[in-house]
């Protein structure tokens, strides 16, 4: 199974992002062993893990509004996994993953100045 993986911002190490009921590993990338979260109190393995895919998908939303820049680009905040996704002519959320890390620093640093700008 492929996972996308970030550095979290100011973090000197690339996290696990493997997901269990929404909690998110917090194991060096590459670890061996069991995936944990809050100090090992939550423990899981791969096959217990949940789905890529975000139950959000299909949820009415409208665009977020933007930065000066135009981020987010028309793309809605998914209220379950927090990952800014595109609309569908309908106006729902489109099948996306859960968000998992940002791909890039510049959409950390982007993702970092909305959520200041606007909220959770």
């Amino acid at each position: 199974m492929t996972r996308t993986l970030a550095a979290l911002p100011g973090a000197a190490r690339r996290l696990c992002l493997s997901r269990r009921n929404g909690e998110i590993c917090t194991r060096e990338n590459g670890h061996r062993g069991l995936h944990h979260r809050k100090g090992g109190r939550l423990l899981w393995n791969d096959l217990q893990a949940d789905p890529p895919a975000c139950s959000g998908a299909g949820t009415e939303a409208e665009p977020a509004p933007t930065l000066d820049d135009g981020f987010p680009d028309g793309r809605a905040v998914c209220p379950v996994c927090w990952a800014f996704v595109a609309l569908t002519t309908e106006g729902t959320l489109s099948a996306h993953d859960s968000w998992r890390g940002d791909e890039s620093r510049a959409e950390a640093d982007h993702r970092r100045d909305w959520f200041n700008a606007f909220g959770w």
